[in-house]
């Protein structure tokens, strides 16, 4: 993987990651908590999107609206585990 490809992983998954975090409230984990919860998320967009039909783009904007979306669905996971 070149390292413009990983950069940009990395801050398409902060970013998502803090995007989530502000929409699912509680959920605070700091800039590397962020990013991993942001890739995390892409992944889980990427599996998830595509078995459901949804198509939202190419390009850096829907990658970042995907990987919110995503960590969204994550951090909702998570707060169902925690409360049972």
């Amino acid at each position: 993987m070149p390292i413009e490809s990983l950069l940009i992983l990395i801050i398409v998954g902060a970013i998502a990651g803090w995007l989530a975090g502000i929409i699912v409230k509680g959920f605070g984990f700091g800039l590397v908590g962020n990013i991993v919860v942001g890739i995390i998320g892409a992944l889980i967009a990427t599996w998830l999107f595509p078995r459901l039909g949804i198509a939202i783009g190419g390009g850096i904007l829907s990658a970042i609206i995907s990987a919110t979306l995503g960590a969204v669905i994550l951090l909702f996971l998570i707060s169902l585990v925690r409360r049972a």
